[in-house]
């Protein structure tokens, strides 16, 4: 029979959704393509007898996320059953990971949701024993994945066995990511295999920070063998489900306890005393957890709230969509917070977040990018600009006498005024230093804020530019630099390139550390150091005080020469 071409176009719509998301269910299919659920049921067995997805009960899995591409695989059903809960759990702790981490993830469909929130991430070294888990990593080439050698359980998924122990006693890796499959707090983490419950100690031992992913409906349960307790663990990190009296009995096991909601994230630090303490409540609003430099501002606000032991604080990812960062508002004022922290990058979309926080008498700090209304905390946009543009002009007449054919400028329109300054102020500094005749040398491109999107922009800019030019590249944010130097190496142009970048985040300053790097340096803005200033800040609009309309960071420029100076403990 032939396929109708509105059926065909369907069927390809869903191909390439199953294969990005992994796991989809039939109710979520029929919403975004807008037809009934009897429809999708149709097209998923079609497509599953055309061995293009795995059709499993309620919806179907990529082909790639099963281990023996059947749907009577046990990780198949398990990835679909509480997904949703297992998605927003594992988005939150892949937050812990950044590039060139050595981690441990376990073999549980729990664990395996984390790899599709690390597709950003480069140079892991993971440790594990779940198939699944490896060929989903494995993909990126930087990578390396080391699958825990024993016994290959019946079902295909996970290795276990006596193997492992050697191997896993002789490395210490930073993080262990583990599931379970029950949980109860006094007597602790099940498993129904004692095999698979020896494999997870092991892997408790050997990690220096152990995090929990348990959703909700494992709670209260028991299994067959206990392989940990809370005092094994650093994070527990659970859905909304989770009852408030199960959240004050875990943190009274000097346990982190994360609750993680469709688009907010409560975090509670440890309350070993056991009691329950009437707490300010915080909101902050993460531009995005896909960038380094946003991550390390999230993770320090964290630690000030747990030093301060005064503020609850409740987490949500703006996701540099505007359409989804006023619905975190929404979310926020609806959650009865004091006091927003918003970071968030589309101006206009800002002034709009503001007068509903406004509406509502909730104080704002705006962090990076300013709001009306709201106190700001940040970079001194021009001043950071500047000292690049300055070190810039210096490399130029270093490298290249002064001359270069071309200097494209990475900026970001939709942050607005303030933001373009940090630009204008690497371009002002530059010409402070080589001739003004360079200025019909300048191209503007508008970058998206990503290493992928100015990937992608600079790919055609050097498709335009003579193979031997020189080119000199300003920079809106590091997440731009590691764009453009990425393009340039595959393009050719690495050894014709120097760039300066704005944040000096980790990825940036490891391009520095490599042996004749065309990068002259980047702006420190310190994310590190956020959390700090910003409870501090906050602490003093609830109480009442006079605080500055803005606040600003120090700022040093960092070089290769330098970067180990400022960042010793980089790894």
């Amino acid at each position: 029979m032939q396929t109708s071409a509105s059926a065909y176009e369907r069927h390809q719509a869903i191909i390439e959704i199953v294969n990005r998301v992994k796991s989809i269910r039939v109710f979520e299919l029929a919403e975004q393509l807008d037809v009934s659920e009897s429809t999708i049921r149709t097209d998923l067995e079609t497509l599953h007898e055309e061995n293009l997805l795995v059709r499993v009960r309620g919806g179907a899995i990529s082909k790639e996320s099963g281990t023996s591409g059947t749907p009577s695989s046990p990780i198949n059903e398990k990835l679909l059953k509480n997904a949703d809960e297992k998605q927003a759990i594992a988005r939150w702790s892949a937050g812990l990971i950044e590039d060139g981490d050595v981690i441990m993830l376990d073999a549980s469909s729990t664990v395996f949701h984390i790899a599709k929130f690390l597709h950003d991430r480069r140079n892991l070294t993971v440790f594990t024993n779940g198939i699944a888990v490896a060929q989903e990593l494995a993909k990126e080439a930087s990578n390396t994945v080391i699958i825990i050698g024993g016994i290959l359980r019946a079902n295909g998924n996970a290795i276990t066995g006596e193997i492992s122990k050697q191997l896993l006693q002789d490395y210490h890796v930073r993080t262990a990511f583990v599931s379970c499959g029950a949980f109860k707090t006094e007597l602790g983490f099940f498993e129904m295999d004692m095999q698979e419950a020896q494999m997870k100690s092991l892997m408790i031992k050997s990690a220096q920070r152990r995090v929990a992913m348990i959703d909700s409906t494992k709670i209260g349960a028991v299994g067959l063998t206990a392989f940990a307790t809370l005092d094994d663990f650093d994070y527990f990190v659970s859905d909304e489900k989770i009852t408030r009296q199960m959240i004050q009995e875990i943190r009274q096991h000097d346990t982190h306890v994360i609750v993680c909601g469709e688009q907010t994230t409560q975090s509670y630090s440890p309350s070993s005393n056991g009691q329950q303490q009437d707490k300010l409540r915080i909101g902050f609003a993460n531009l995005s957890e896909n960038t380094p430099f946003s991550r390390d501002v999230r993770r320090s606000l964290e630690r000030a709230v747990q030093a301060s032991n005064q503020v609850e604080l409740i987490l949500a990812d703006n996701q540099l969509d505007p359409h989804i960062a006023l619905n975190v508002a929404d979310e926020l004022i609806s959650q009865k917070v004091d006091l927003a922290i918003e970071y968030q990058i589309d101006e206009t979309t800002g002034n709009l977040i503001a007068h509903k926080f406004q509406q509502a008498n909730i104080p704002i700090i705006a962090v990076d990018i300013p709001m009306v209304g709201a106190v700001y905390f940040g970079v001194n946009n021009y001043e950071a600009g500047k000292m690049a543009g300055i070190e810039l002009g210096k490399a130029i007449e270093k490298h290249w006498h002064g001359e270069v054919d071309y200097i494209v400028v990475l900026e970001q329109q939709r942050a607005g005024s303030l933001p373009a300054m940090r630009v204008q102020g690497q371009v002002d500094g530059l010409l402070e230093i080589v001739a003004d005749s360079i200025q019909d040398k300048i191209v503007t491109v508008d970058s998206d804020n990503t290493s992928d999107g100015t990937y992608q922009a600079m790919l055609s800019v050097f498709s335009q530019i003579e193979p031997q030019s020189t080119i000199a590249v300003i920079c809106f944010n590091d997440d731009a630099a590691i764009g453009a130097l990425l393009a340039a190496r595959d393009e050719g142009f690495e050894k014709q390139l120097l760039l300066i970048g704005q944040g000096a985040d980790r990825r940036l300053r490891t391009e520095m550390r490599k042996p004749n790097s065309p990068i002259v340096g980047a702006t420190a803005y310190r994310p590190e150091a956020y959390g700090d200033y910003l409870i501090k800040i906050a602490l003093d609009i609830l109480d009442g005080k006079q605080v500055a309309p803005a606040v600003y960071m120090k700022h040093d420029f960092i070089t290769p020469q330098n970067v180990d100076v400022f960042y010793p403990q980089d790894e």
